[in-house]
């Protein structure tokens, strides 16, 4: 508000003319401050950007790993969420992020509903339908003594804790390699007879290599030794174990071992020979056995191989 002070006591029509030359000069001045007030406060909400999610592979079959790739304005990841279970999702560019999602062989073929949240509260929902998918039948006879093996309690400890880790960098560029030069004697996903008896909760979590006892066996990609232990200490079932962290929640295992050359804490890099092959724990011969893990789900590792998820 501007006030307006006279001093000087006026009379007669000089007084009047003053006061209304003055107060039409203080009502311009006033409309002037108010809109030039009025445009620098002034401000016009934008509306909110929508999420928009791309999923790979366009038609996942059992056992694929499923890419979510979103874009949000928001100014953190988004979280997924599907059937009773909730899935972090990293940056990838700006306003770009990605979220693994795991399926498996266990899992009922058809839709899949995800549900998006940023936040700012928006949120997006999909549906991706799940194909159904043959995985081949074997039947495994093994001895008496090797078949009364269960395992242990501090063995399954150790391996479920490792699979759950879920740190933020990807420590992997491109295409998983081959952490093995035998051949692959058993893919992934195989259904399982035991001394004669279905195993219903079973299959076969990885790719079996056949290779010579004492051959070498390479990290698959960059990462961090997240778990070493051995049979002595009650991996009656892994045996020898190496358990590789390659970031936002994937993880590879390395079973069966003759020989360990790493600890836990260590740096490794693709291609880095990080032990031997073996026949230790639960085994009918040397071979590797190569696990793969998405959010502690066993994931299929041959698209990781062959495309990359980058």
């Amino acid at each position: 508000m501007v006030a307006l002070t006279v001093t000087t006591p006026l009379t007669g029509g000089a007084a009047s003319a003053t006061l209304a030359t003055t107060t039409a000069r203080t009502a311009l001045t006033t409309f002037t401050a108010l809109t030039a007030l009025t445009t620098i406060t002034t401000v016009i909400p934008q509306p909110a950007q929508a999420i928009e999610v791309y999923v790979s592979p366009t038609s996942p079959q059992l056992g694929d790993t499923i890419t979510l790739l979103i874009t949000s304005e928001a100014d953190t990841a988004p979280t997924i969420s599907t059937g009773n279970r909730d899935y972090p999702s990293f940056p990838v560019g700006v306003h770009r992020y990605r979220a693994l999602i795991p399926t498996t062989p266990l899992e009922t073929p058809g839709s899949r509903s995800f549900r998006v949240t940023d936040d700012r509260g928006e949120q997006a929902s999909l549906n991706v339908n799940v194909g159904a998918r043959d995985f081949p039948i074997q039947e495994i006879w093994l001895s008496a003594e090797v078949n009364a093996i269960e395992g242990t309690d501090y063995e399954f400890d150790r391996v479920e804790a490792f699979r759950a880790e879920v740190t933020p960098d990807r420590l992997w560029t491109g295409s998983f390699q081959a952490p093995s030069d035998g051949w692959i004697s058993t893919p992934y996903g195989v259904r399982r007879y035991y001394n004669g008896e279905w195993a219903d909760d079973y299959y076969h979590r990885g790719l079996d290599y056949a290779a010579a006892a004492g051959s070498p066996v390479y990290a698959a990609a960059d990462g961090i030794v997240g778990l070493v232990d051995y049979e002595s200490n009650g991996f009656e079932i892994h045996g020898n174990t190496i358990g590789l962290n390659h970031g936002q929640g994937v993880t590879t295992m390395y079973l069966h071992l003759r020989e360990i050359y790493v600890q836990e804490g260590d740096q490794v890099q693709a291609g880095d020979t990080i032990g031997a092959v073996g026949s230790t724990g639960i085994s009918t011969g040397p071979h590797l056995h190569w696990g793969f893990f998405v959010h502690g789900e066993s994931v299929d590792p041959t698209d990781w191989q062959s495309q990359g998820i980058k």
